[in-house]
């Protein structure tokens, strides 16, 4: 998403107030606009625009004669746009948006109209009644209204209270009306939640794919996968800046990639599928990527990590992310740094991924522990709805912070229902390998080498190093030397709240305490692995992966 901020109702100066704003202009690097909005005391817009789609109308806030009363900010690549637009009958994108005003003039209506948008990742405002829908992550803040996409843009806001000004993400799958006074001031009216992971979306009735044949017999089911699949890499195809693809080598990135450049070819993109893959050398992501690119014939990009480069990069990327949990940073580095290598290198700027797999298909190792198919199911649920704290603000972070649009086929709203509402037996690990099902619908495709269809699952932080010595331990060997005993025997009197139980933990929060002081609370919890006794979520310590490693 570009760079959405905005502010209502400041008792501070407004000129200094919105140099917050230019802490996310990483998200908008190609345009900026700061808008105050009339009749509205201290009350103001800023975008940072990041031009992926409809380079003409897509500047932001805005402004049609026929409604003077309405402001609109809005941010989400709209898939199906050409579907909502022929039927209001509307020129360009983002004259959509006007005409479900025109043609549905309550605010319930403007609702209702906006879940049949085909979009990944969607915040939406409506002035002078104040809507928010968030696929995504926003901040909030009361009495004043503060918006940021970012944390970063909110932290240096003055205000009128000496209270600490809450700070809180604005939850996936909402919508919030808030009553806007001429003062500035708001008022939270409602918060509703909107939409689920299992919900299928009211927008397959503007969608390309026709009714699914039904049933659970696996030759249907696998034939769905398939063709849902297609269809989310496809829609995502939309861009007018060049496409490429993250390839580390795994189940994941190697489905996206094949199957991306397969509908590349179909629809006449002429140029080459760049993609791109990071690790130290010989690292068994960087040999995998290698085998994928050379099947599929894309143009491959290799960048080699040296582990002063990574130690290095730690603080930068903990910024960017604005938290501290532990696997997160570790696999934050090597995403963040192949991120800068592909601003500063190519000209991609539309960048696939395979982020949400192994949340919706069960591809964490821990998951052959399960106790039973239905709680399997649960986790994979409970972990969906906790990606916006997780990978996907990995994700997001590290690319976003070197002006890339990241898209997420497995998250498609779609495929996610479609797969969710298969019997919990259906999607468990089997015979020893996790994300069974998900390979078995691809194994007739041609699409992989057969090794990599059902390559084991390696977690990206650990891929990118050897087999020998994981990245985990090649950090904690560092940090080991940074941080005092003493140090971490206190850890739970200086930092109560998810107190660092090691070494590394202790790090990453000294440094996320230096630019988010007294922030700790938005990481509700560390990401760890379940029914098993982990002191680490690095899935090598887990003795499925060492068994696998020894066969």
């Amino acid at each position: 998403m570009c760079g959405i901020w905005a502010l209502f109702g400041s008792d501070e100066c407004l000129s200094v107030q919105c140099l917050s704003a230019m802490k996310i202009a990483h998200r908008g690097p190609d345009a900026f606009r700061f808008e105050n909005v009339n009749g509205f005391t201290n009350c103001c817009f800023g975008f940072h625009r990041l031009a992926v789609v409809d380079q003409l109308y897509g500047m932001q806030p805005i402004r049609v004669k026929k409604f003077p009363y309405l402001w609109l900010c809005y941010n989400g690549e709209i898939y199906n746009f050409k579907q909502v637009r022929k039927s209001l009958g509307v020129c360009s994108r983002s004259q959509v948006f006007c005409g479900l005003f025109e043609s549905h003039l309550s605010l319930l209506g403007i609702i209702q109209a906006a879940t049949l948008f085909s979009s990944q990742s969607f915040w939406m405002s409506l002035m002078d009644v104040m809507l928010m829908l968030n696929t995504v992550r926003d901040l909030i803040f009361f009495p004043s209204l503060q918006v940021s996409g970012c944390l970063k843009g909110l932290i240096n806001l003055k205000h009128s209270t000496s209270l600490c000004s809450k700070v809180e993400p604005f939850l996936p799958g909402h919508y919030e009306v808030l009553d806007l006074k001429p003062s500035g001031k708001v008022a939270s009216v409602e918060l509703v939640k909107f939409h689920s992971c299992k919900d299928e979306p009211l927008h397959v009735a503007c969608d390309t794919v026709e009714a699914l044949p039904s049933g659970f017999d696996l030759e249907i089911v696998k034939s769905n996968i398939r063709i849902l699949f297609e269809n989310a890499v496809r829609k995502r195809l939309m861009a007018h800046r060049r496409i490429g693809c993250l390839l580390s080598g795994g189940l994941d990135s190697s489905l996206v990639a094949a199957v991306l450049l397969k509908l590349m070819k179909e629809v006449n993109i002429n140029y080459p599928l760049q993609t791109f893959a990071i690790g130290m050398e010989n690292s068994p992501d960087l040999l995998a990527a290698r085998k994928v690119a050379a099947h599929i014939g894309s143009e491959h990009h290799e960048v080699i990590l040296n582990t002063e480069e990574g130690i290095q990069a730690i603080e930068e990327v903990i910024f960017s992310l604005e938290t501290y949990d532990i696997t997160t940073i570790r696999a934050s580095i090597g995403m963040y740094l192949v991120s800068k290598y592909i601003r500063k290198k190519t000209d991609s700027v539309v960048i696939f991924s395979g982020e949400g797999s192994d949340e919706l298909t069960q591809g964490y190792i821990y998951f052959h522990k399960a106790p039973s198919p239905e709680e399997a199911a649960e986790e994979s649920e409970r972990l969906l709805k906790e990606l916006y704290l997780f990978d996907v603000l990995r994700a997001d972070r590290t690319t976003a912070a070197h002006g890339l649009e990241l898209r997420v086929p497995f998250l498609d709203h779609r495929f996610t229902s479609y797969y969710l509402s298969l019997p919990a037996e259906l999607r468990i690990p089997k015979n020893g390998i996790e994300k069974y099902l998900l390979r078995l619908s691809f194994e007739d495709s041609n699409l992989l080498p057969k090794e990599i269809l059902w390559r084991p699952k390696e977690a990206f932080s650990d891929g990118i190093a050897s087999v020998k010595k994981s990245w985990f331990s090649i950090l904690q060997d560092y940090i080991d030397q940074q941080v005092d005993d003493l140090l971490l025997e206190k850890a739970a009197e200086k930092y109560p709240f998810n107190p660092p139980k090691t070494k590394e933990s202790y790090y990453y929060r000294q440094i996320f305490e230096k630019h988010y002081p007294g922030r700790s609370s938005w990481l509700p919890h560390y990401w760890m692995p379940r029914w098993v006794k982990a002191t680490d979520p690095s899935a090598r310590t887990l003795k499925h992966y060492k068994s696998a490693a020894q066969e």
